[in-house]
């Protein structure tokens, strides 16, 4: 099949094979493992590039802000700013009172994510290149309607 056409749907399959956790987990390893691949050629993760991404677009903000914009944990945005930190690529300081903290990415965490983003963009075009851009706009479309869905559900849970 090429790459670039969409296969049809299995019109006789009534029944979903598989786990869909176990697929989409198996997705995410694999594109992840493509885009760690090329980001590593500047000295970071996937993760780490994000967490770069945020903070600048984002800050200076509060961590529980942030963790909640990048949908994440609290501990886990811990866990992952503490090598950014150590780096010197964001910085934690003392937000409005001396309770809270915020956020902010260093001059070195800019030249760090503008090197980083030329690697990424590296990654997405070769993802595109590879899945072909109808499957590419299909699945972020099929991604972005699944979160909608999913986030009605849990909003309505939320409020009860």
């Amino acid at each position: 099949m090429n790459a670039n056409t969409l296969s049809p749907p299995m019109v006789a399959a009534t029944k979903l094979q598989g786990c869909t956790n176990l697929k989409l987990r198996q997705l995410t390893r694999r594109i992840t493992q493509h885009y760690d691949a090329e980001l590593a050629q500047a000295g970071l993760k996937t993760t780490q590039y994000s967490l770069l991404s945020h903070v600048l677009k984002l800050g200076p903000i509060r961590p529980g802000d942030l963790a909640q914009a990048m949908k994440m944990d609290a501990s886990t945005l811990t866990r992952n700013l503490k090598p950014l930190v150590a780096a010197g690529w964001v910085q934690l300081a003392e937000g409005v009172d001396g309770r809270s903290r915020l956020i902010t990415i260093t001059e070195a965490g800019r030249e760090k994510r503008q090197d980083a983003q030329r690697h990424w963009k590296m990654a997405q075009t070769r993802l595109n290149r590879l899945l072909g851009m109808p499957r590419m706009l299909a699945l972020h479309a099929l991604i972005d309607e699944s979160l909608a869905l999913l986030a009605e559900p849990m909003a309505a849970e939320n409020n009860t």
